[in-house]
């Protein structure tokens, strides 16, 4: 590997890693570059879910003392975020490169749309959540359905995951960010473990992007109390955008 790939993957990781610590979506920086190096689509995001994991549970330990608050609830839907994304992992590598890949952009799209509405879906669902019974049982439901979702991609989890939280009835933002953090870190770490077993990983690319990623995180997760996200949101939103479209050519457009 050139050591201008290397430089290019752990910059993708840096930026990867405090975007998902601050508002998510890391998976838009990260993933196009691990395409760009060569790697094929069901590979490339096998190696990002592995390289971006460890960045995953660095940002949760930041958050520790806001998950004391609910330590009560976590124990299942750990085990729910743990079925789900093993149920999505392994759908992943059930299905071809090309079938993938045809893929690839319907989803940057559809996680892009999910981010850039997040405010406006998180607050549906908190309303829904007030005035519904359903909020006991459908919160686990979506978890699961969502971990599938991360497992398969990712891309766009945490914004699910915060929706989700909030037809549970979580409002404050801290302890909902701090739970994001936990279970995209279960989904990630499950679909990972399965992905490394069956040998679905390319490690060079996944230690140059993992290293970046872990830097990132932390940074990130220590700038999540203190910097607006308005900033990064556009950024991530116009990556997401730009990224579809490139994708949506490159798949349908020859």
């Amino acid at each position: 590997m050139a050591p201008t790939e290397i430089g290019f993957l752990a910059a993708a990781g840096f930026v990867a890693g405090a975007a998902n610590a601050l508002v998510g979506g890391g998976t838009f920086f990260s993933f196009p570059v691990l395409l760009s190096v060569g790697l094929p689509p069901v590979i490339a995001n096998a190696t990002n879910t592995v390289a971006l994991w460890p960045g995953a549970v660095t940002a949760s330990t930041i958050y520790i003392p806001e998950l004391k608050k609910v330590r009560r609830g976590l124990p299942l839907r750990i085990v729910i975020a743990l079925a789900g994304g093993v149920t999505g992992a392994a759908l992943l590598l059930a299905s071809s490169n090309a079938f993938f890949f045809s893929l690839v952009p319907w989803l940057l799209a559809i996680a892009t749309v999910l981010f850039a509405f997040s405010k406006p879906i998180v607050r549906w669902f908190s309303d829904f959540a007030r005035g519904h019974r359903a909020q006991i049982v459908m919160p686990f439901v979506l978890e699961f359905l969502f971990a599938i979702y991360g497992g398969y991609f990712g891309a766009g989890l945490g914004v699910l995951l915060m929706a989700g939280l909030a037809l549970a009835g979580h409002s404050d933002t801290q302890i909902a960010n701090a739970q994001k953090n936990l279970l995209a870190a279960a989904i990630n770490g499950i679909a990972a473990a399965l992905f490394v077993v069956l040998g679905a990983v390319r490690w060079a690319a996944a230690l140059c992007v993992m290293a970046g990623a872990i830097a990132g995180a932390y940074t990130g997760a220590h700038a999540a109390r203190a910097i607006p996200d308005k900033w990064l949101r556009g950024t991530v939103i116009a990556v997401g955008a730009a990224m579809s479209v490139f994708y949506f050519v490159e798949v349908y457009g020859r």
